[in-house]
């Protein structure tokens, strides 16, 4: 069977996907499906970074001669967004990016896919976004992008919840200029919801306890987690038995891969 990963070569164009952990990440995998499917010399490689050596990491891979992308995961969103000078309207409004790409200049800009490419998971299990209040535990980077995204998808109320009080206060901030009233916090309406998602790092671990307690869902209330690896969460496993629709994590990135295909400009190689 021919591998999807080239052997480097000269030429080959590099991509990175930087995070702590990162023996969860699906990304190369999927990009490394597109590069040999379009026929591009290109490779995308996991890269493990503490967050006291993040900075020098993610200057040492921008400072790489052929190295032209870098995707970004858990724990370290907010503070890459805040070492790249160009940021999009996205990355502007949530404080978190998901994605570099170095432009023609040299500099690098920074993007955020991950709600919308959740969102588009979403879409394709027909959810109505508008049918009742979704509820949202975790507010980190990915949780408040999968926020912004939910509020643009139609969600009317959405209420977050998160351990640490201070995120769900920097996630109320920046969103609710754009979608005032729409954030709410407190007791999450379990009972009524119609969407429950779990953007925390509960789940990564089979030790893990469950974010939130699934009795108190009703029948038909979708159960989203954005973890990948596991593939089943005991989440999702134990969602399933009740009846209860699920949606994995792996859709989430799925539904990127046409928005970074867009993003990095990676494209069949013209005929000689």
């Amino acid at each position: 069977m021919q591998t999807m990963i080239p052997s480097p070569q000269g030429q080959t164009r590099l991509y990175a996907v930087i995070g702590d952990p990162v023996t969860q990440v699906q990304a190369p995998h999927l990009m490394n499906a597109l590069f040999h499917e379009v026929g591009v010399d290109a490779v995308m490689v996991p890269v493990q970074a503490s967050s006291g050596q993040l900075a020098m990491v993610l200057h040492g891979l921008m400072a790489i001669g052929n190295c032209d992308g870098i995707l970004v995961t858990i724990p370290h969103k907010f503070a890459v967004a805040e070492l790249v000078e160009r940021r999009s309207g996205m990355v502007e409004l949530t404080g978190a990016t998901n994605a570099l790409r170095r432009d023609a200049d040299g500099r690098w800009s920074a993007e955020n896919f991950d709600g919308r490419g959740f969102v588009a998971g979403l879409r394709k299990t027909g959810q109505d976004l508008s049918a009742g209040p979704a509820v949202l535990f975790g507010a980190g980077g990915a949780g408040v992008s999968i926020a912004a995204a939910l509020l643009e998808g139609g969600v009317r109320r959405l209420h977050v919840v998160d351990p640490a009080a201070e995120k769900v206060d920097a996630l109320s901030r920046r969103l609710s200029g754009e979608w005032p009233g729409s954030i709410l916090t407190g007791e999450p309406p379990l009972r009524d919801a119609t969407l429950v998602v779990n953007a925390t790092p509960l789940g990564l671990r089979v030790e893990d306890p469950l974010p939130f307690d699934l009795a108190h869902l009703r029948p038909g209330t979708r159960v989203a987690d954005i973890i990948m690896k596991p593939r089943e969460t005991r989440l999702l496993r134990e969602a399933a038995r009740l009846g209860l629709p699920v949606q994995p994590g792996l859709p989430m990135l799925a539904e990127q891969i046409p928005f970074y295909r867009d993003f990095f400009g990676v494209a069949a190689p013209v005929p000689a």
